[in-house]
Parts: C-alpha cells; sequence; structure tokens
C-alpha cells in the first residue's frame, strides 16, 4: 500500500489536500480521501501539508485498534508515504510521523516534479532513479494522481463558492432554477456575463428574477 498526498489552493482560497491510494501498483480508489484545510492562512504549503499528515496519522492511531467490526476509514498504514515537493515537504513529513511515533514503522519519500528527483530522510542529495525504471514510473504515476485528485477537489469547492456568492439569495432564484441557469448559460461565470436581454430571453425564468439576476451580477463578470 502506498499513499501519496498533495495540496492545491489558488492564492491561499479553497485549501484542500489529497491523499490517493495504490494497492499492488493499482488505484484503490475506495480508500481515496479529500481534506479541506482548516488552520492555515494565506499560501503555506508545508504548514497544509502538515495538518493534513496529522489529521491523517492521528486518525490511524485511533482507529488501528478498533474492533474489525466497525467501520473505519483510516485503520490501514501505508507501506510507503509519498509526499509531492522536495526536501521541505519531506522535511515535514518526517517531523509528523515523529511527533506520532511512527518513524519507524512508515517509510517516507518526496517526489520533487522538476527534475524527478527523489529525497529520503537523513540524505541530502536526492536519489536519481533511472528515467526508465518502473520504481520510478509507479511513483509519477501516483504522484500525478493525487494532483490530479487535489485538483478536481480544489476546483469542486472553488465553484460551490462562485456559485454561492453569485447567485444566492435572489428571491424566486431556488436550487432547481439556479441549476438549470448555470446549465444553460455553461457555468456560473457565463451567467455573469450574460446581458439583460439574453436572460429575459428564457421562458422559463420570470422576467423579474432574470433582472434579479442581471443586477446582482452586475459588475462582477
Amino acid at each position: 500500500r502506498i499513499e501519496c498526498y498533495d495540496m492545491s489552493h489558488l492564492q491561499g482560497t479553497d485549501y484542500v489536500g489529497s491523499m490517493v491510494v495504490l494497492e499492488d501498483a493499482l488505484p484503490r480508489k475506495s480508500e481515496y480521501r479529500r481534506f479541506k484545510i482548516r488552520d492555515v492562512e494565506g499560501n503555506d504549503d508545508f504548514a497544509a501539508m502538515e495538518e493534513v499528515l496529522s489529521r491523517r496519522f492521528q486518525n490511524y492511531l485511533d482507529e488501528r485498534d478498533l474492533p474489525s467490526t466497525e467501520i473505519v476509514k483510516f485503520a490501514y498504514p501505508p507501506q510507503l508515504l509519498v509526499v509531492d515537493g522536495g526536501k521541505g515537504q519531506l522535511s515535514v513529513a518526517v517531523r509528523v510521523l515523529e511527533s506520532m511515533g511512527l518513524e519507524e514503522e512508515i517509510p517516507v519519500v518526496a517526489l520533487a516534479k522538476q527534475f524527478e528527483e527523489v529525497f529520503i530522510p537523513g540524505q541530502s542529495r536526492p536519489i536519481e532513479l533511472p528515467r526508465g525504471s518502473e520504481a520510478l514510473y509507479l511513483l509519477q504515476r501516483i504522484r500525478d494522481e493525487s494532483h490530479r485528485f487535489a485538483i478536481a477537489y480544489h476546483r469542486q469547492l472553488r465553484n460551490k463558492r462562485m456559485t454561492r456568492s453569485v447567485l444566492d439569495d435572489i428571491s424566486g432564484l431556488g436550487d432547481a432554477r439556479r441549476k438549470r441557469l448555470i446549465k444553460e448559460f455553461g457555468g456560473v461565470r457565463k451567467v455573469q456575463q450574460a446581458s439583460l436581454e439574453e436572460l429575459l430571453e428564457l421562458t422559463w425564468l420570470p422576467n423579474k428574477v432574470g433582472l434579479a439576476v442581471h443586477e446582482r451580477t452586475q459588475g462582477r463578470a
């Protein structure tokens, strides 16, 4: 079992982390986890990584001795922990594991994207795996998957926030109408850019609601 972690955000907003899992070199998507960052302000990938790893492995400590009949999410430790990044991210992971007494149980490496170098604890120089090696390919696969999963969750939260901030609390625009409006125009930004004439042309949307949407979105496109 290999677990890999990555962070995603846009200028410190909608900060999220991802955990993806490979078992026997195959994705175990039922074991994937998403983390909304709670305690980090601004753009600080190190602090975000520390929060995510701390939450994950504290849950492991809390759940590992529970009866097997109980449904748990984090009861199984990885045989290898991979973090996306270089020496800084590796140092964070090592610090978290040491603080929980797990440094001997869970090996950890960091994969730096620029030169695809592998950093391991206690060694200042990276390991350069052969470009065509299966080991490097496996690390790249799980790193890229964690990146994809983190970005997908970040976009989901960002889209929800945009929808809430622009189209919520408009009189007459309930959930069904809001979803239909977004679908009709092809996204929240397209609704923001719509003219009053385009909104009033929608036969299913009352004119007073179309006018309210236009008034709300003016200046937000």
